[in-house]
């Protein structure tokens, strides 16, 4: 099971990450460069949970967010995904007198041929995840 774990920190509120993290409105691919319009698509959404698709033509993902306020952490439930397979991500904000320490952890469970030979980058993709984060949760 490929794994990956990093740790960054935000000039945001827990909570302002975590809106960050949660926010399924149109302005999601705005902010996430991953994500394009064509594979964004809302499927369901509750109070502190939401299943969506998003991605982009070389990678998406359909997955289940949750979220706990009280504990400032999010659960997103990957359960089909081009390329890599089912698994998921758990981001956990702590205050900090400059803003938030965000804790990341994914992890990837491959079914197939493919999905193995792809999730096998996982654990080397750190500086490429870290990335994508940087301008959508102000990280410094």
């Amino acid at each position: 099971m490929p794994a990956l774990h990093f740790q960054m920190n935000s000039s945001m509120s827990p909570s302002e990450v975590m809106g960050v993290l949660t926010d399924f409105s149109p302005s999601r691919v705005e902010e996430w460069p991953s994500i394009d319009a064509e594979h964004f698509q809302v499927h369901e959404r509750g109070d502190t949970w939401a299943e969506v698709t998003e991605g982009n033509d070389k990678s998406w993902e359909r997955a289940r967010y949750e979220w706990d306020p009280s504990q400032n952490t999010v659960t997103v439930t990957t359960r089909d995904s081009k390329p890599f397979g089912s698994g998921g991500w758990n981001f956990t904000m702590t205050p900090t007198t400059e803003g938030t320490h965000i804790d990341v952890r994914l992890e990837r469970h491959p079914h197939s041929f493919g999905a193995k030979m792809m999730s096998s980058i996982i654990p080397f993709a750190g500086p490429v995840f870290r990335k994508s984060f940087k301008e959508p949760l102000k990280t410094v």
